[in-house]
């Protein structure tokens, strides 16, 4: 039997987040566990009168490849995906899998040679979205794996991711469509600011370049559930320290206790209690991935907790996060890397954010009350 929680998913995304129409290529791609959700898009699509090109791997693939191929063919760029990331038109990204942590016994150095295969690949989808030829979005199946992880029940997890996208509501476009319109005057301040900066007790304290930026309004149709702004911040303008406070997860491995120097926009030091080889295989696999190619600020409330997941983890209202390596160009960013990794600095005990000298956020809330709040 169907949950009708994942129909009324599915039509937000396919009519709100990517308003399919007449005759679209739509990729659907997840892995089998998400097999529930992904039946549910395409009947969404097929009834808005795109076309629905499913892409299921399961998750042992990645396994078998890292530890099993050659080099050669680590590198190997998939020229099926190259060409489909030239001919869709939208793309549902769906994240779950049976075991998060499948990938972390294996090399790092391996790791950072595929991400680069797929440098080309993600240039060119990035490239096709700020352009707007492709609308994409990306969400999460809930499944025992990811609850696991969130060290929650599947039935309290699946509460949380629904709750989370606001699918608890009558009309959820409705109420994204509010927080879009908070969220834009967030945006449009931004747009005016030269410098942004985090401070927190824990020994952040970073300043960022983002004059002539364009800060994104996140409000569901990149992501789902979704709240954030961000911009790509000035490649050489990025100068301090970063704490992070929880620990950031990628291709199964947990890095934890990360703390990065920046000096004209470079990391010069990185730190980690836990998972520091990994951390530097990353940082080193290319000349982008030590530049941050994205500062963003969380603004979802209805996301209180850390739950080992970048999606929700980086909209965590009274968050920021910042990603190193790729820029979207939409913002005005201009790096790039094999490497778009996010992670996220809690605001909530004592951080501030100063805009140009200003303070507009303390202890994770803005001080302007039309913009989101708790």
């Amino acid at each position: 039997m169907e949950d009708p929680r994942l129909k009324k998913l599915a039509d937000v995304l396919v009519g709100y987040s990517i308003r399919i129409q007449p005759g679209d290529w739509v990729r659907l791609s997840g892995p089998p566990v998400a097999r529930p959700l992904v039946v549910a898009l395409y009947r969404a699509v097929v009834r808005a009168g795109g076309h629905p090109l499913v892409q299921m791997v399961p998750d042992e693939c990645a396994e078998i490849k890292l530890e099993e191929a050659s080099e050669e063919q680590l590198r190997f760029e998939d020229p099926m995906d190259l060409y489909l990331v030239d001919k869709i038109n939208a793309s549902i990204g769906i994240w779950g899998q049976d075991n998060t942590k499948s990938l972390s016994g294996t090399d790092p150095k391996r790791q950072a040679i595929l991400s680069q295969a797929r440098k080309k690949y993600l240039n060119r989808f990035l490239q096709r979205a700020a352009q707007g030829e492709i609308r994409w979005v990306g969400t999460q199946f809930p499944c025992h794996a990811a609850a696991q992880d969130a060290q929650m029940s599947l039935a309290a997890y699946e509460r949380f991711v629904f709750q989370a996208g606001l699918l608890d509501l009558d009309d959820p476009a409705a109420a994204w469509a509010e927080i879009s319109r908070r969220q834009q005057q967030v945006a449009d301040y931004l747009n005016g600011v030269r410098e942004i900066r985090f401070v927190t007790p824990q020994g952040t304290d970073l300043a960022l370049g983002v004059e002539g930026r364009r800060w994104i309004n996140c409000d569901g149709h990149e992501n789902f559930p979704d709240g954030e702004v961000f911009t790509g911040p000035i490649e050489d303008a990025t100068e301090g320290v970063v704490c992070y406070s929880f620990p950031a997860v990628r291709g199964g491995r947990e890095v934890d206790g990360i703390r990065l120097t920046f000096k004209a926009g470079r990391v010069v030091d990185a730190s980690a209690a836990r998972g520091e080889e990994f951390l530097m295989a990353m940082l080193d696999q290319d000349a982008g991935a030590r530049v941050l190619g994205e500062i963003a600020l969380g603004t979802n409330y209805a996301i209180r907790q850390y739950t080992k997941n970048t999606l929700f983890d980086e909209k965590i209202g009274g968050t920021f996060h910042a990603a190193l390596g790729a820029a979207y160009p939409e913002t005005g960013g201009t790096n790039e890397s094999g490497l778009h990794w996010d992670m996220v600095c809690d605001l909530r005990q004592g951080g501030r954010v100063f805009a140009d000298g200003e303070l507009i956020a303390e202890n994770g809330r803005f001080r302007n009350p039309h913009w989101p709040q708790p």
